[in-house]
């Protein structure tokens, strides 16, 4: 659980609150569900318009990443390719052929495959950065599902304080209405820009952190495999790949 990504919402959240109620507000002011209604659905009615159904679809199931990231050890996939690069000199790279169907991890059961049928380096090399090249651009297609919201929700936002305007002006007869309809169009604005700086360009932006260290941990793969392809010593694979740690 990623305990700073929740304290950083509540934190947000608490800072508008109190905000309001600093100015002598309350928090029902705050909430109108019709502001609501057009923010959110305008804002992902847009974002739906833009991108295709996978794309979509896995950017939402991304957003869990946020409070519960992907599993990323670097130190232990260093030990992992250490002991590998230990084996092939010991046994030749025949050997890690047993260890191939015990890799959860599909990318390397495959670099580990293409090292075991022999491989040169630089196909080894070139075959996997194709990969890479491919999850990050659709991982990274995936993250700006969010980051499009947190640029059309405050225009959405606008939309809905013209809308709410609007109404004001249709009610110009009855001065009892135009209190809440100058609140609920001014609301608007706030949700629209709320959600984007508080919420959806700040998920975009963790996601891609994320797929920064899931690239990186590719990478190291790759060094790895391609220095046991070499027959590196494991000493000088281990060092190496201990540059990639902050």
């Amino acid at each position: 659980m990623d305990k700073i990504s929740i304290a950083g919402l509540l934190v947000g959240l608490l800072a508008v609150v109190g905000g309001q109620f600093l100015e002598g507000g309350h928090i029902g002011s705050l909430s109108q569900p019709a502001a609501l209604v057009i923010v959110v659905g305008g804002t992902l009615g847009a974002v739906m318009l833009q991108s295709s159904y996978t794309t979509f679809m896995r950017g939402v199931r991304m957003a869990k990443w946020v409070w519960v990231p992907p599993v990323v050890d670097h130190r232990q996939l260093i030990r992992q390719i250490t002991g590998w690069s230990q084996v092939s000199r010991r046994e030749g790279l025949l050997a890690l052929d047993a260890i191939v169907e015990q890799l959860q991890d599909g990318f390397s059961r495959k670099g580990l495959q293409l090292l075991v049928d022999g491989a040169e380096p630089e196909r080894l090399r070139e075959v996997l950065e194709v990969d890479i090249g491919t999850f990050e651009h659709e991982m990274r297609l995936s993250a700006r599902v969010w980051e499009a919201a947190g640029g059309y929700s405050p225009t959405i936002g606008i939309m809905g304080a013209v809308m709410g305007l609007i109404h004001v002006m249709e009610n110009l007869s009855d001065p009892s209405k135009l209190g809440a309809g100058i609140a609920v169009a001014f609301v608007a604005t706030i949700y629209g820009v709320g959600l984007a700086n508080l919420v959806y360009l700040p998920i975009a932006n963790k996601l891609k952190a994320h797929i920064s260290r899931l690239v990186t941990q590719r990478e190291m793969l790759i060094d790895g495999l391609v220095g046991i392809a070499n027959g590196d010593n494991p000493r000088i694979i281990e060092s190496r790949l201990q540059g990639y740690l902050l």
